[in-house]
């Protein structure tokens, strides 16, 4: 079984680094992560020049069994 979570990540860096930041952040309290799906992408502007950069993503993840 998969399930999936919806987190918002963030960079100074670009997309890039924003959706690494996603995986690195969700990895510290969900296993087993097999795919991360961006839904959506911005940027914040000053003075002309982009400041950071964020992700909107789903992270999908395997369920462990229990046994029974």
């Amino acid at each position: 079984m998969v399930k999936v979570i919806e987190v918002i990540a963030s960079s100074d860096k670009g997309f890039s680094e924003a959706t690494q930041n996603a995986i690195n952040e969700a990895s510290k309290t969900v296993k087993n992560i097999k795919s991360i799906y961006i839904k959506h992408m911005n940027a914040n502007v000053e003075n002309n020049k982009i400041i950071s950069y964020a992700v909107n993503a789903n992270i999908s993840f395997e369920i462990e069994k229990l046994n029974s």
